[in-house]
């Protein structure tokens, strides 16, 4: 499928998820170390939707060009059940994108092989998708993770999806100096799946192929539209056990970590120590957190744009 073929286009990423066993300890975390503020989806959605729906279960923090969603599992009831479990260490889930022509992509999906789902789980056998504000989401199975897919809304928590929207400039507020986001790692062991979804259906671009030498990991750079994902494969010896991916055909994938490009990467050295997050990890230009100490992700931190050939960001 070409660029003049598809009757859609990939906007943005969507929100990144951290599933959290506390908002509170996850909003201390964002305030001490990255020096922003998180919301309650409660100031959006003050009611249930409908009932047996919780409501401020989330808490979404904007951190330069992502904004990510830290959820409760245990606060989020649909139907009044517990729709994930619990966790007692907070963990990457899963992201997703806004789409222009969400309903072209749909069929786009199907036909390449992707089953799909509803927010309820349920598979979707229709050839037409219904619309609506709720996403759709891939099968682990066949994607790797379960990504979601939504047409371009105006989410007031997102400062992103407002006309005109840059990139905000590093400021001296700023305690680590981030200027963006450098790229997402997605640990895989099949990463000819992730390119059939991000290259193949959704346009997306492998940049460089190579290895992150901090992680232990090796694998194709993809750039989709505002973000860069390194699908790779682990060393045994690389990254964190608990994170690495199944064999099997349909084993899932895992999101592992976001890495950050920063203005000055003693500063932010600096300042993680001061606050007692661990370097597990460290080079002349990047560095890597013990996620034990960080929210239970290897944050990543480089002084580069990424240090990838391609990256035209």
């Amino acid at each position: 499928m070409t660029c003049s073929e598809r009757a859609f286009r990939v906007r943005m990423l969507y929100h990144p998820v951290i599933h959290v066993p506390s908002l509170e300890e996850a909003e201390a975390f964002y305030t001490r170390v990255f020096g922003r503020p998180s919301t309650n989806f409660r100031a959006v959605m003050p009611n249930p939707p409908a009932p047996g729906h919780s409501v401020g279960y989330s808490t979404f923090t904007a951190i330069s060009d992502v904004l990510i969603d830290n959820l409760a599992p245990k606060q989020y009831l649909t139907g009044g059940v517990q729709r994930y479990p619990d966790v007692d260490t907070p963990r990457l889930t899963t992201t997703g994108w806004y789409v222009e022509g969400v309903k072209d992509l749909y069929k786009a999906l199907r036909a390449h092989g992707f089953r799909l789902l509803d927010v309820r789980d349920q598979v979707l056998e229709d050839d037409e998708w219904a619309g609506g504000p709720s996403p759709f989401v891939s099968l682990k199975g066949d994607a790797g993770l379960a990504y979601r897919f939504f047409e371009m809304y105006p989410f007031p928590l997102d400062p992103r999806v407002t006309e005109g929207w840059t990139v905000p400039p590093v400021t001296d507020e700023d305690p680590l100096g981030i200027v963006r986001a450098a790229h997402h790692t997605v640990l895989t062991a099949r990463p000819e799946r992730a390119l059939k979804l991000t290259v193949d259906v959704l346009g997306g671009e492998v940049i460089h192929t190579g290895r992150d030498e901090l992680r232990g990991v090796y694998g194709p750079y993809v750039r989709l539209a505002d973000a860069v994902f390194h699908f790779a494969t682990p060393h045994p010896c690389g990254a964190r056990s608990a994170d690495v991916p199944g064999d099997g055909d349909g084993a899932p994938d895992t999101y592992h970590a976001i890495t950050w490009q920063v203005a000055d990467l003693e500063r932010a050295a600096k300042h993680l120590e001061a606050q007692g997050v661990r370097i597990a990890q460290r080079s002349e230009t990047a560095l890597v957190t013990d996620p034990a100490t960080s929210l239970g992700v290897p944050w990543g931190f480089t002084a580069t744009s990424i240090d990838i050939e391609g990256d035209s960001r």
